[in-house]
């Protein structure tokens, strides 16, 4: 991969050919917990071998100490319960992503609930009202504590999956490593905060450079994909597999969609159905698009005994989500501003008081929602239970903001008011103005941010406030 960082670059894979083979070592799955009694999630330092063997462990923040996490799991309908115990030496939260649970719950520190201090705990419990893929990571120094590794899986099992022969849960990160292999100690420095992130320069999948798998011919997979990079979009190719998207952000389509690449921001799920197509003794892939090429990130040699051709997937169960007419809803639009290239407007709303862009650089602060930096003072949206409002967002800035809310899911309003399908996180790309549509469904005051965590943290945050 293209270094512009001045460290050494750790990747060590090879452009992708048609039929080309690569090497790496298999990785085994982190455990699966299945609504064990006591669960707890103890986040602390730990040491773990991201880099190739060769390299020494790498000094990560983890939960149980493993990067990613533990895969939770569950079936849709129970009662989720896990106990968050502190051992870092900062202040921290869990925010259970894309899960639509009481407010209390949603582990936002100073909104929903008190940062949880060193060597205490706190119980997060709610109700799994939707099937589906959900992450959880650190709403507390988000860049920071997301940057050291701190992120996991939520499952949520259907009351009838789909049949597969096997799911692969394919957590995508990256990690910007110094020549000894260990995390640039440097968070949140001026020009990441005000250009794309901070964007790595060593890719991994599970917490490895390169996954390896083995299928055979006609294996049908389940994969749910997640981002839990703190800016990178990821742009993926499929080789020697058929792959349907059947569920975004956790939320079913109405009907699966064949695709041969996608696109999946900071914070985004895809639930994939894949067939291996690859004939025995070649590799099925999955690559990472990059600007220097196309890297393996998935590699599954196809062996043993063919499996019959089956039907097309069908469309998971829906969950119960409200009904959206968008049609005369009220809109609030959202202006996107600031970040190098493009600059803040000359005066913005920052601590309650207009200050100059200059002022607002030297206080870290390079972006603005609607000429306001950051969440202090009135919500973006103040919305009554049970109304539809409609938020036009325009991206001024020369770079891609993958925009989240918290607490309930939306929809793209699409020409000729047509809607897409039900998401939680949305990227807009430069210049670009998309519409999103959601019904006010669950009360309590809710983050509105981009999840490039460096954006949020110097003015990308904002609140809509459901009552």
């Amino acid at each position: 991969m293209a270094n512009c960082e001045g460290k050494m670059d750790l990747t060590r894979r090879e452009v992708l050919a048609l039929a080309g083979g690569l090497a790496g070592a298999q990785v085994v799955p982190g455990p699966v917990w299945a609504g064990e009694p006591g669960r707890v999630l103890t986040a602390a330092p730990a040491e773990v071998q991201l880099a190739p063997g060769d390299f020494p462990k790498t000094r990560v923040w983890s939960y149980g100490g493993q990067v990613p996490g533990p895969v939770l799991r569950q079936r849709q309908g129970e009662m989720f319960e896990a106990r968050l115990v502190n051992g870092l030496e900062q202040e921290t939260t869990v925010h259970w992503h894309g899960v639509r649970l009481p407010n209390e719950m949603d582990g936002v520190p100073g909104m929903t609930q008190a940062a949880v201090r060193r060597g205490e705990s706190f119980d997060y419990r709610f109700a799994l009202r939707d099937a589906g893929t959900f992450w959880y990571h650190p709403h507390a120094n988000s860049l920071e504590q997301i940057s050291r590794g701190l992120a996991g899986v939520l499952v949520v099992d259907e009351a009838e999956p789909p049949e597969v022969d096997a799911e692969e849960i394919l957590v995508l990160d990256d990690w910007r490593l110094t020549e000894d292999a260990q995390l640039h100690p440097e968070f949140g420095n001026r020009h990441d905060m005000s250009h794309a992130g901070r964007l790595g320069n060593y890719i991994t999948v599970n917490g490895a450079g390169e996954l390896r798998r083995s299928y055979p011919k006609g294996a049908r997979l389940r994969v749910r994909l997640v981002n839990a990079a703190t800016a990178r979009v990821f742009r993926l190719v499929f080789q020697g597999m058929n792959a349907s998207v059947v569920a975004l952000d956790a939320m079913p389509l109405e009907a699966p969609e064949r695709i041969e690449q996608v696109e999946i921001g900071p914070a985004q799920r895809v639930d994939l159905i894949v067939d291996i197509t690859a004939e025995t003794g070649e590799e099925a892939i999955i690559g990472s698009v990059e600007r220097d090429g196309t890297y393996a990130t998935v590699s599954m040699s196809v062996d043993g005994a063919e499996q019959a051709v089956r039907e097309a997937p069908q469309a998971l169960p829906p969950n119960d989500l409200p009904v959206l007419e968008a049609e005369g809803a009220r809109q609030v639009p959202l202006v996107m501003e600031g970040g190098a290239m493009r600059g803040l407007p000359e005066r913005v709303i920052w601590q309650g008081s207009k200050m100059e862009a200059r002022a607002l650089y030297e206080a870290g602060q390079f972006w603005a929602f609607n000429g306001q930096a950051g969440m202090d003072g009135e919500p973006l949206i103040q919305a009554a239970l049970g109304e539809t409002v409609r938020v036009p967002m325009e991206n001024r800035t020369a770079f891609s903001h993958s925009m989240h809310l918290h607490g309930q899911h939306f929809r793209e309003v699409l020409p000729e008011g047509r809607v897409g399908p039900w998401r939680d996180t949305l990227v807009i790309h430069p210049n670009e103005t998309r519409e999103i549509a959601f019904v006010a469904e669950n009360p309590g005051d809710w983050m509105f941010h981009c999840h490039m965590a460096a954006h949020q943290m110097s003015g990308m945050m904002n609140w809509i406030r459901i009552t």
